[in-house]
């Protein structure tokens, strides 16, 4: 399948200074109207030779709430939401043809390596792995036992080493794996920058991380739903994570379901595959504070009803935009934007 490969200076101009936490970055100013609605953007990296110091990398500003992007609401919503998921929420934003367009930048491409899938849910995911990869060498991790519970019942997964596990704080040796791939979780952690950084610690030298999630729509009342809902990350802000905690050859691929003919202002739940690089052996030179969310703390029942409720509400309105979008595809003659 033929991407587009966009060279940095050709595309956008890179500007490199200090961040607002006092940690040095290359960053980009990306002009969104140039970039292809499909296809890989390429970001420079930077060689970290000493580490890079950063508070926490999630803050969540009152005007976007993102009710389900707490550990707990995650749980809770993935304890209903595994009934359907793969019958109803995969066939709109995540689809068989898309999940191995994203998984193409990992680079899959010898069945010995050791892949681990972090958030791997119900192994949508890890059955394009193990197209590639010996399902004995992979590891699917989890918080959601009900998620994990319908990996478990996949034939191509039963040899999968199957756990159960926080995203930002991986149960496994540094140095462990090969592939490190994320697809659709990153949006339910709380501090993004930290689970990144985990990815960096749990790769080889010479391993590829590969996250794949949502991208921030520009539409307004998209834009509002998304920011009630769970992280939308912006495209700026993928690469700058995967920069901070020490990966290099960082890519940018986007993706998205065929009859949103390339329209991204509703924002994508599956939108970008990013990649990156681990230069060197070890942990990431990123150093960080305490976790944004401790989640033996008690929390007021109250609160927490409400804030799962509202969370859903604006969920539901995700579940009706590719169906919105593909009564437009099928109304919209074929070559006119929709």
């Amino acid at each position: 399948m033929a991407s587009s490969i966009l060279s940095g200076a050709d595309n956008f101009k890179l500007l490199s200074g200090i961040s607002p936490s006092g940690s040095s970055f290359l960053g980009s100013e990306l002009n969104l109207k140039c970039l292809p609605q499909k296809g890989f953007v390429n970001f420079r990296a930077t060689r970290t030779l000493r580490p890079t110091k950063c508070s926490l990398s999630a803050s969540r500003p009152a005007s976007q709430p993102r009710f389900i992007q707490h550990k707990k609401e995650a749980f809770w919503f993935y304890r209903f939401l595994s009934i359907v998921y793969d019958h109803v929420i995969n066939p709109g934003h995540w689809t068989e043809d898309m999940r191995d367009e994203a998984l193409e930048p990992a680079e899959l491409h010898t069945r010995n390596l050791q892949v681990v899938d972090v958030g791997g849910g119900t192994g949508f995911t890890t059955l394009g792995i193990v197209k590639h990869v010996d399902a004995k060498n992979v590891t699917i991790i989890d918080q959601s036992p009900h998620q994990l519970a319908k990996a478990r019942q996949k034939e191509p997964l039963k040899e999968c080493k199957i756990l159960e596990g926080d995203a930002e704080d991986l149960p496994f040796p540094t140095d462990t794996f090969d592939r490190y791939i994320s697809a659709g979780s990153i949006e339910y952690w709380p501090d993004p920058q930290r689970g990144i950084k985990e990815a960096y610690r749990v790769l080889t030298i010479g391993g590829v991380a590969c996250v794949i999630g949502p991208v921030y729509p520009t539409f307004w009342l998209s834009r509002f739903f998304a920011d009630v809902w769970m992280l939308f990350p912006k495209e700026e802000e993928y690469i700058e994570w995967f920069k901070k905690a020490g990966f290099t050859q960082v890519k940018l691929k986007r993706i998205g379901p065929k009859w949103y003919r390339g329209v991204r202002r509703h924002g994508l739940i599956m939108g970008c595959s990013v990649t990156g690089v681990k230069p060197y052996a070890g942990e990431s030179p990123l150093q960080l504070g305490p976790k944004v969310e401790d989640v033996s703390k008690p929390v007021n029942p109250f609160v927490f009803l409400t804030r799962f409720l509202l969370g859903i509400m604006a969920a539901s309105y995700y579940v009706l935009v590719p169906i919105y979008m593909w009564l437009k595809d099928q109304i919209v003659p074929k070559g006119q934007p929709i």
